[in-house]
């Protein structure tokens, strides 16, 4: 009986900042932690340029990283894969590589390539905290204040859309300024429903949407973030949320590394994302630590 109540007080403890009742009662009493927004358009770090920049960098090195398997793609897009053979290194051009069936090309893991483009690793591991389970660390490199560190992946839902039975239970749901929610949950029905949708938005060889996130290894290693354990008065924020919208020109061989996708199908406004940006530099070695709060005053 002690063990049960040991793991109900532990799993109420993470669900608490997402239950709207708790969080009524308990605002006052916690002002220290929370996220207050005057206005929407305020709630930013760092500006939309800056995440387009460091996304569109990222996805770029790990699309020349995986040139080998896009061939269905590129021979769609001729004038882009002009492009990215003019973005490989010096060693592949001496290969020849005039196509994109280079099978000696050198692979690096999405973890390897993330550090060679920004200079800093992410990934998941025990907490550091007790009984908070997993946690997300930067386990290489460094990465300076106001950088994009992570993503917050999952199925995108509109006011009014259907997430009830999702919800029960789950600790992954992360509340947006303007009430979109995302359901960042890579189990059970969050992850059958998340799969239904990227498959359901597939354009032939065009995926709209990334799935290796709901696996122990994703093929974008920013897409950790719904694992970045609440701050506490011993451990301080080191990074927080930041909402982000696709624009319509995002290239669309890139799409693929987006950890997000709509519930519903004939929607024409832009991708939400959110994003985890570093409010200090941050070590090898350190805990990233956020706000479960976000309070539109």
């Amino acid at each position: 009986e002690v063990a049960m109540l040991r793991e109900l007080r532990r799993r109420w403890g993470s669900y608490k900042y997402r239950f709207v009742p708790w969080l009524a009662l308990n605002l006052r009493r916690q002002r220290r932690t929370l996220r207050y927004v005057p206005e929407s358009s305020q709630d930013k770090i760092i500006a939309d340029e800056d995440v387009l920049e460091t996304l569109l960098k990222t996805f770029k090195a790990l699309f020349i990283n995986d040139f080998s398997r896009q061939s269905d793609i590129l021979a769609l897009l001729p004038e882009v894969k002009g492009q990215y053979l003019e973005l490989l290194t010096v060693e592949q051009k001496r290969s020849k590589v005039n196509s994109c069936n280079h099978q000696d090309q050198h692979m690096f893991t999405p973890e390897e390539v993330l550090f060679n483009t920004l200079g800093f690793t992410v990934s998941r591991d025990q907490s550091s905290l007790v009984s908070a389970g997993t946690g997300v660390f930067v386990t290489k490199g460094f990465v300076p204040k106001g950088t994009v560190v992570s993503m917050y992946p999952g199925t995108v839902y509109r006011k009014h859309e259907p997430i009830f039975f999702q919800s029960l239970g789950n600790p992954f749901i992360f509340r947006c300024i303007d009430g979109v929610l995302i359901d960042g949950n890579d189990k059970g029905l969050s992850k059958s429903v998340y799969r239904s949708c990227s498959r359901r938005d597939q354009l032939g060889p065009f995926q709209m949407s990334d799935e290796s996130w709901l696996t122990a290894t994703p093929q974008n290693p920013l897409a950790v973030g719904q694992y970045v354990n609440n701050c506490s008065h011993e451990k301080a924020a080191n990074v927080c949320y930041q909402e982000f919208d696709v624009p319509g020109h995002f290239p669309v061989e890139l799409k693929q590394y987006l950890p997000n996708i709509f519930y519903s199908h004939d929607i024409e406004s832009h991708l939400r994302c959110v994003v985890l940006v570093t409010l200090r530099d941050i070590k090898q070695g350190e805990e990233l630590f956020s706000n479960y709060y976000t309070v539109v005053s």
